[in-house]
């Protein structure tokens, strides 16, 4: 890669940021169609994120992804949301042009394209539990409500945060039910418990972390796990959704899905056919 004045600039802002994936395939894709630019992963802490934002001006970026834990804050950062972001709450793209920043949202399409291409699932109709209620969350929502399945119901820590989420969502999807739950060892016991998918939006798995307890009793025999989070080894509840017989996916299927929009939102061009697919395919699941 021969970089020089010319040579446009991207990037992705988050905390942690050293696990992403995006630099590999996003360079990767930026090769292969032989544009001059290059993508580079910033550690951005929450309180540098709107000095951050700034400098996307300042120093003439072309753009950035924005991983946990900035989806939402920086809605308040950008001069103009595209109206998908501003139904969800969350952006995890900005584009520059010339100095206007522009938020979007491509989570939602990058979630139902993997669980289209990764498990074969069709939301339509489907019962559906999602642990955590972040950016990520939302951006789920939104996409599953669009695509008309029977109902959501969400499980965070702090319960206060999934009924403000259910609220401002219900009111655009009168189709959709919605509860909420506690996440807690007796999630199982409270909820619906027969659930069609399992969607982890939350960075728990991340740094190896865990539930402390087994969320996936919560699925039916038969049903769906999808674990939005991705890491060098299979996260604990991956594990324990493939010893159950689950169908299982990670969130690489997701991530190759909404960077091909983002890329394409920055450059005006699609990426080459599955080049990001492929490069995350060939990933060493040993170490970054």
């Amino acid at each position: 890669m021969l970089l020089s004045g010319k040579t446009q600039v991207v990037g992705i802002f988050g905390d942690p940021v050293g696990h992403s994936f995006s630099p590999r395939m996003q360079n990767a894709a930026i090769k292969a169609i032989g544009l001059n630019a290059v993508y580079v992963p910033f550690h951005v802490t929450a309180t540098q994120l709107c000095d951050a934002v700034a400098g996307i001006r300042a120093m003439q970026l072309r753009g950035v992804n924005l991983t946990i834990p900035h989806k939402e804050a920086a809605c308040q950062l950008v001069d103009e949301l595209d109206d998908q972001a501003a139904l969800i709450g969350a952006i995890n793209t900005i584009v520059n042009e010339d100095g206007h920043l522009k938020g979007y949202n491509t989570d939602g399409i990058g979630l139902l394209n993997a669980l289209k291409q990764a498990l074969g699932v069709d939301p339509v109709g489907l019962h559906v539990l999602i642990v955590g209620a972040g950016g990520a969350c939302r951006a789920a929502l939104v996409a599953l409500c669009q695509a008309q399945v029977a109902s959501i119901d969400i499980a965070n820590r702090t319960r206060e945060r999934s009924l403000g989420l259910i609220a401002e969502i219900a009111a655009e999807f009168p189709g959709t039910a919605f509860a909420e739950y506690g996440l807690t060892p007796s999630l199982a016991s409270e909820c619906f418990a027969s659930y069609d998918l399992l969607i982890n939006t939350s960075a728990v798995g991340l740094m190896g972390d865990t539930f402390n307890f087994h969320v996936t009793d919560c699925v039916k025999p038969g049903g769906t796990v999808f674990d939005m989070v991705y890491a060098p080894e299979p996260t604990l509840l991956f594990r324990e959704a493939r010893d159950r017989g689950l169908s299982v996916a990670d969130g690489l299927a997701m991530l190759s899905a909404q960077g091909e929009a983002a890329f394409q939102l920055w450059f005006g061009i699609a990426p080459a056919l599955h080049v990001m697919q492929r490069e995350l395919a060939s990933r060493s699941l040993t170490g970054l």
